[in-house]
């Protein structure tokens, strides 16, 4: 029995994982909270990195596993403040938090080969669970260098002489890789598509910055400050001009002294418009989470699977929860709703009692001076702008209880949605109909991809005036005191307080690579059911059902697997001097009464051997491992490795077992 004990422990170092391989897996984990990062609480982010970090040191100083007094509170604290935070463990966001836990806690244990396998492939699991999340060309090419640590980590459990280098592990991880892709992409197209999105529920926590149906002070400053994309736009024809690039988006109509609201209008099938020209275009709107379809200033019809309100806003049936195309055409010069009905005009004029009082003052006296010229009065208040010391900016000083009167009279400073509500309050003021109205102005022709990009940074705001004979009309205070801001663009507009966008270089880089992502969000993330059953299109077939899908998938992975098994018996060497080593112990252990059997492996043939002989179990332990490094863990032995490999097999010479 004491003879027993070295052997038994000598056994469990030998089933211990290496250095090597516990520090891949720390990398794969790391790179499992990376991609999830984005939509994982910061604090618990934190916790996983730091308990992570904690490991590693600890497993470098002692190796061996975390004791299990530990590690049972920290399970019942992980649920705990994943149901506190989500109120429940299930579904996409609570369930991902959960499982990245879960895969710290899993490193704890992880000392076996086996636990180290499991650990990456629970890794290989939530690197995938990630593009639940986002499926954009960044996102997946992240998912994809996240699998290389883990692809690494099963080739460094393979047993070998002697540890590889590094790189000797990495490239055949990459070799993996390449070669997987011919099957990633014929799965891709052939696999059947769901007419709806697997994971049904909708998030709107993770609703990207957007337009809002309501403003207040400082509710565009992170839209302006957010250069990710809003939507692309085609045209049919060469585009518009830039300060007539106006994306119409919510109608404003109710003030209460500090916030702006909409009214919910009724739904038209057409507005009131007397147009003289229109123009067509496609819009590619990215998520959103909202039912709100921005479009072109006035559009004459709405598109499909949405309505269209009295007021020229456009919603969807469905809130936009993943990229959504549509056409339209729109006005370019009109008249609209010339004929305004009391009940409206009523609500156009408006404003709340006891609020600003300075700015009723100042329309009074408009009034007075241009008597009944709307017009004169509209222009006196944009020389205002323009000439009473007023100037752009995001970072405005705060507003009081009469917000109007404090920007008009005192501060003097403010962005797009200060200029259009304080407009639009003293237009009302002075008894003309006015609106508030909240989209996107400018956007980046894309000469390449001839597109327009408009981007978050390009939210805007701007007014409409009731004028009798002429309807509503637009009316933009922001060109009065900035006007490169609708003329150049927003980059130009916050170059001040953001001078990275001033940057010729950089904004070509990005808006070029805005091309390589409207690329991949068409032809990968727009790849539908309805796009696959086209997919034989070209050649003759014009819809195809699930089950010829079925067929051509199954042919393909046949004609893989052949090729895959061809190429396999077409590198074999025609002599193999490892196995013929091989087969020499083999008959020098069946003389000594160890025979093998038909269906036995090599490994499971030497461990009964080591069983049988333990007084030479370091030689045979040695000899096999050998023997399958050459054979299975390295594509073309060394000469030098053969060698030593044949040389121990001449020398060992075993006694016969009775």
């Amino acid at each position: 029995m004491m003879g027993r004990e070295p052997t038994a422990r000598h056994r469990r170092a030998q089933e211990r994982v290496s250095d090597r391989t516990f520090d891949l897996m720390t990398v794969t984990t790391a790179f499992v909270l990376a991609v999830h990062a984005n939509h994982l609480p910061w604090w618990l982010s934190g916790a996983l990195i730091v308990a992570l970090a904690l490991r590693w040191w600890q497993r470098k100083q002692h190796a061996g596993r975390v004791p299990a007094w530990l590690k049972v509170p920290m399970l019942v604290v992980l649920v705990a403040v994943v149901t506190l935070d989500y109120g429940n463990i299930f579904g996409r966001e609570p369930g991902s938090a959960l499982a990245a836990g879960l895969l710290v806690l899993k490193l704890t244990e992880s000392e076996s080969p086996r636990d180290a396998r499991v650990a990456a492939a629970f890794a290989c699991f939530l690197l995938m669970a990630a593009l639940l999340f986002g499926q954009g060309l960044i996102a997946t090419v992240a998912v994809a260098i996240g699998l290389l640590p883990a692809l690494t980590t099963w080739r460094s459990l393979e047993p070998t002489q002697a540890t590889p280098s590094l790189s000797r592990q990495l490239l055949p991880a990459l070799g993996l890789l390449a070669v997987s892709l011919p099957l990633a992409l014929t799965a891709f197209a052939l696999v059947p598509r769901l007419s709806s999105p697997l994971w049904g529920t909708s998030n709107t926590q993770a609703a990207r910055t957007g337009l809002s149906d309501d403003m207040s002070p400082s509710d565009f400053t992170e839209l302006l400050t957010d250069d990710s994309p809003a939507m692309r736009v085609s045209f049919d024809g060469p585009p518009p001009p830039n300060g007539q690039r106006y994306f119409r988006a919510y109608v404003m109509w109710d003030y209460d002294g500090k916030d702006w609201n909409r009214n919910a209008a009724g739904v038209s099938h057409s507005l009131p418009i007397d147009a003289t020209g229109s123009i067509g275009y496609r819009i590619s709107l990215e998520p959103t989470h909202q039912h709100v379809l921005p479009t072109l200033d006035l559009p004459l019809q709405a598109p499909e699977q949405s309505q269209m309100r009295s007021d020229g806003e456009v919603f969807a049936d469905k809130t936009v929860d993943e990229v959504f195309d549509y056409t339209l055409r729109s006005a370019v010069h009109y008249r609209f709703q010339v004929d305004l009905d009391p009940a409206t005009r009523l609500r156009a004029l408006q404003l709340p009692e006891g609020f600003d009082p300075r700015t009723h003052a100042l329309a009074a006296e408009l009034r007075q001076r241009f008597g009944g010229n709307d017009v004169g009065i509209i222009q006196a208040a944009l020389n205002r702008f323009h000439d009473g010391g007023f100037s752009y900016t995001l970072l405005p000083a705060p507003l009081g209880r009469d917000a109007v009167d404090d920007f008009l009279f005192n501060t003097r400073e403010g962005f797009c949605e200060h200029y259009a509500s304080s407009f639009t309050v003293l237009m009302r003021a002075a008894g003309i109909p006015a609106r508030v109205v909240t989209g996107y102005q400018g956007g980046f022709w894309n000469v390449l991809g001839q597109y327009l990009l408009v981007r978050n940074a390009d939210a805007h705001a701007w007014s409409e005036v009731w004028l009798t004979g002429r309807g509503w009309v637009r009316v933009d205070p922001t060109a009065a005191v900035r006007p490169q801001r609708i003329n150049l663009g927003a980059s130009s507009a916050a170059g001040d307080q953001l001078p990275w966008y001033q940057s010729g270089v950089l904004e070509s880089l990005r808006n070029h690579w805005d091309i390589v992502n409207r690329m991949w969000n068409q032809g990968v993330i727009g790849f539908d059911a309805l796009r696959q059953r086209g997919l034989l299109t070209p050649f003759g077939v014009r819809d195809i059902d699930t089950g010829m899908l079925e067929r051509l998938l199954a042919i393909s992975i046949a004609l893989f697997g052949a090729v895959g098994l061809s190429w396999a018996l077409w590198r074999r060497p025609e002599g193999d001097p490892a196995l013929a080593a091989m087969r020499a112990l083999e008959r020098k252990l069946a003389g000594a009464g160890i025979a093998r059997g038909r269906s036995e492996g090599p490994q499971n043939y030497l461990r009964r051997a080591i069983r049988a002989m333990p007084g030479r179990r370091m030689e045979l332990d040695h000899l096999m491992r050998c023997y399958i490094e050459l054979r299975y863990a390295t594509v073309e032995p060394s000469p030098e490795s053969l060698r030593a490999f044949r040389q121990a097999v001449r020398n060992f010479q075993p006694h016969r077992v009775v």
